[in-house]
């Protein structure tokens, strides 16, 4: 369900591209949709997930059925109450935001107010798909991962909706977008009721001061926000920085992020969702050996997927833009561009999938304060090599300074995940099982023969702008399957069974 989404979240980038291009206007949706998701990571799948989940599963293991109703009762009572002040705040003070997100737009006041305008309308996402988010807590404890992980579609229908369909009656037609994000946010909450009654955990909410599980929820919360938080600080300096540099900046920043978020989405945040309620039963039964075996399974499975995908996404970078993106509005130069940042944001990928498998071994054990600790120091090394990597790119003047924000995230990714990994291992939580480096050898081997054979099959970098859409389409499709195919045949040749990769 989760590569439907993302399938369809391309699908929806197609379709933004092709329309609007890379222009200010699509700056400036960009930065209106980014600001309530900033703060939907923090409430939603960031630090409320990462606090709830461990509690709720504590709860359903060691508790009655009518505390695991009560706890929730009293969750949606405090996060429902907390999300309409914030929201009420944000859309009154969306000009304050977005010079906070933005400050480079203010030289441009029509940007500038464009951008405010659309921010009042997006805004309200944030209630509902925090919601959402809550929801999806209690779903993936139960096993129940399809309805959350399809629940993106709906968004991306929306967008995609808006942009074909609805545009043209808008005098600013980037509204109609605006508009479809806040209907995409009521679609999302409506479409978990169902599957919320049939197990009979609608939750109805109360509110009340000193309720016990809500105040050991908010107090794992208070790091784990600053731990969220941490990495959209991150995004908002990228934001921040790419305001003031060439106009699309901020949207070949998007659409690079884009393309990363896709195997990060699909591998690591679909492992990661699958194995922090796993992780917090296993903890809740004081079973390390289990909890162990989960994290190695976890590991396995993604550096199986994540090297190959780094190494083809590094190598067809201006390919798959070329035959995703460019048509209409969105031209040779914007794929050029686009790919420059895709190729530095594609070096972090292992390193930000591993941070995903990593973080719900501290999180499952409630502990939260160790992983914001190491984000903080992650986050400052991103500041500052955001800084040492972009400006002496704008004096020399070279064509795409933004290349360095992405690098920098790519380098502050593998710190984070290193610092975590470490971590693990020094309590001893996670002990790589027997056969890591036979198992790293053979990826190695299998990523080089791929890459050997994408080096042979792939043309000029020129004829892929040059060919028609179909031509595009077809040559990516022919390289990524042949490609993939000796990718696996060298793991099968070199010794490596489907066994490895099995959850025991």
């Amino acid at each position: 369900m989760t590569l439907v989404s993302r399938i369809f979240g391309l699908l929806r980038d197609i379709t933004l591209a092709t329309i609007f291009g890379a222009s200010g206007g699509t700056d400036a949706f960009l930065v209106a949709f980014k600001i309530p998701n900033f703060m939907r990571r923090l409430f939603g799948e960031g630090a409320f997930s990462q606090a709830f989940v461990p509690v709720f599963s504590e709860y359903r293991e060691q508790r009655s059925r009518e505390a695991l109703r009560d706890l929730l009762d009293h969750v949606a009572g405090k996060l429902g109450g907390v999300l309409l002040l914030i929201t009420a705040l944000g859309s009154l003070a969306a000009p304050v935001l977005v010079y906070l997100f933005a400050p480079g737009f203010s030289d441009e006041p029509a940007r500038f107010a464009l951008t405010a305008e659309l921010l009042r309308i997006t805004f309200p996402y944030l209630f509902f798909i925090a919601l959402v988010a809550f929801a999806g807590g209690i779903l993936n404890s139960y096993g129940r991962f399809g309805v959350p992980a399809f629940t993106p579609v709906l968004l991306n229908l929306c967008l995609i909706a808006a942009a074909l369909w609805f545009a043209p009656y808008f005098d600013e037609p980037l509204m109609a977008l605006a508009w479809a994000v806040f209907a995409a946010g009521v679609l999302q909450l409506l479409f978990q009721f169902p599957s919320l009654l049939k197990l009979g955990l609608m939750p109805r909410p109360r509110i009340s001061r000193n309720h016990e599980g809500v105040g050991k929820i908010l107090k794992l919360m208070l790091p784990a926000v600053i731990g969220s938080s941490v990495a959209q600080i991150n995004l908002l300096l990228d934001t921040i920085i790419a305001s003031f540099l060439m106009v699309g900046s901020v949207t070949w920043l998007y659409y690079s992020d884009r393309l990363l978020e896709f195997p990060l989405g699909v591998l690591g945040i679909a492992v990661a969702t699958v194995i922090l309620p796993a992780l917090s039963n296993q903890h809740a039964r004081e079973s390390s050996i289990e909890f162990n075996q989960t994290l190695n399974w976890a590991s396995r499975l993604v550096m199986v997927i994540s090297i190959p995908a780094c190494v083809g996404l590094l190598m067809l970078a201006a390919p798959v833009l070329a035959a995703l993106f460019q048509y209409g509005e969105f031209g040779a130069r914007d794929v050029h561009l686009a790919s420059l940042s895709l190729m530095a944001y594609i070096l972090g990928l292992p390193g930000f999938i591993l941070i995903k498998v990593f973080a719900p071994g501290y999180y499952a054990r409630q502990d939260t304060k160790t992983p914001v600790r190491i984000a903080i120091i992650a986050m400052i090394s991103n500041m500052v090599m955001n800084i040492a990597f972009v400006v002496p790119l704008v004096m020399l003047d070279y064509e795409a300074p933004h290349v360095g924000l992405a690098l920098a995230t790519s380098c502050s990714a593998y710190l984070n995940a290193f610092m975590l990994y470490r971590g693990l291992r020094k309590t001893e939580t996670f002990v790589p099982d027997a056969g890591w480096s036979r198992l790293l050898l053979q990826i190695a081997l299998a990523a080089a023969a791929m890459a050997l054979l994408i080096w042979q099959l792939s043309p000029a970098h020129t004829a892929w702008t040059d060919w028609a859409a179909s031509e595009r389409l077809l040559r990516l499709s022919l390289i990524i399957v042949l490609s993939a195919g000796a990718y696996f045949a060298t793991l099968w040749i070199s010794g490596m069974r489907p066994a490895v990769l099995r959850r025991h």
